[in-house]
């Protein structure tokens, strides 16, 4: 029976791939370039022979011609490993909705949605997939595998935290510390895709130094920047007083937006900006996410990019 979350929510993909970039390491043969050399798949190059080993792979045709002892170098075919790593801090349960549905997430059920997505299509092509979820710590860290038993765990972990989307109760952010701890515990190279708001209690230094720490173990990173454009970055709000809840601290503050409207507007553009340098200098793929245009709409239009780039 199919898994109630994928039934009800997914939309297939149909031929677009989620191509690794970089070498990626895998079990068995698939889509994605492996940086391990076997002799069994795609022939690479040659390279001369050294005494003393198997005579197996040499290339008899070449040393007639050259009367030189070459051995044959293939380059393996492999699959995609990815590790979907997501923030579950109270931050990513804005905005509050009485109604969550997959046409109205707040941010966190918008990135279950897309993770279980690219969950979905990773085993359609036979990829291994591991999921993470954080907050003020590493909540959870699964290996990634490829068998339909661990693809409808992952599943099961995943609506067990859409059970948890509108809960009251707030978790601080400590992305960089859990990414590190993702970092240490991936030991084979992977894509890693990262959803989160990086509304993190620690300076912003410290997120970029743990996603460099990724990408200095071999990792593609991908980094799902998820936000609520108009009430986060614009904050177009009706011209009259609020009172805003920090969702992490329950701190509360009251206040007309309309009055610090156009600073808050700079400094998420500047804080935008430096986000953009930042995955610039560390080769990150940065996806700037509006929840309001549905996981759906930017998942298809990230796969058509990266169909069309790689």
């Amino acid at each position: 029976m199919e898994n109630k979350l994928l039934h009800e929510l997914l939309t297939p993909f149909g031929s677009l791939e989620l191509l690794a970039r970089q070498v990626v390491e895998g079990f068995i043969t698939g889509m994605h370039k492996s940086p391990f050399h076997g002799f069994s798949v795609e022939f690479a190059e040659h390279r001369l022979y050294n005494r003393g080993e198997s005579i197996r792979h040499i290339d008899w045709k070449l040393f007639g011609r050259t009367e030189k002892l070459f051995v044959k170098r293939f380059e393996e075919e492999t699959n995609l490993r990815c590790q979907l790593v997501i923030d579950c801090s109270g931050s990513m349960r804005f905005p509050k909705r009485q109604d969550l549905r997959p046409d109205n997430p707040n941010k966190l059920l918008f990135s279950i949605y897309a993770a279980a997505s690219l969950s979905e299509l990773m085993r359609r092509q036979r990829d291994a997939v591991g999921l993470s979820f954080f907050n003020s710590g590493l909540e959870l860290h699964t290996r990634a595998r490829t068998s339909r038993v661990h693809h409808q765990m992952l599943f099961a972990e995943l609506e067990k935290l859409i059970g948890q989307s509108q809960d009251a109760k707030g978790e601080t952010t400590a992305a960089a510390k859990a990414l590190h701890e993702i970092a240490e515990r991936t030991h084979q190279r992977s894509l890693v895709v990262v959803f989160s708001d990086l509304l993190d209690n620690t300076q912003p230094d410290e997120v970029f130094r743990a996603l460099q720490h990724l990408r200095y173990n071999k990792h593609e990173v991908v980094l799902f920047h998820v936000l609520d454009k108009t009430t986060e970055e614009l904050l177009e709000l009706e011209n009259r007083p609020y009172r805003f809840v920090d969702m992490e601290t329950g701190e509360t503050l009251r206040l007309n937006p309309v009055e610090i409207q156009e600073q808050c507007r700079k400094a998420m553009a500047d804080r935008k900006t430096e986000l953009r340098r930042k995955c610039a200098q560390y080769h990150i793929d940065l996806i700037e996410t509006d929840i309001s245009k549905g996981f759906n709409q930017v998942l298809t239009e990230y796969l058509i990019k990266r169909s069309k780039l790689y």
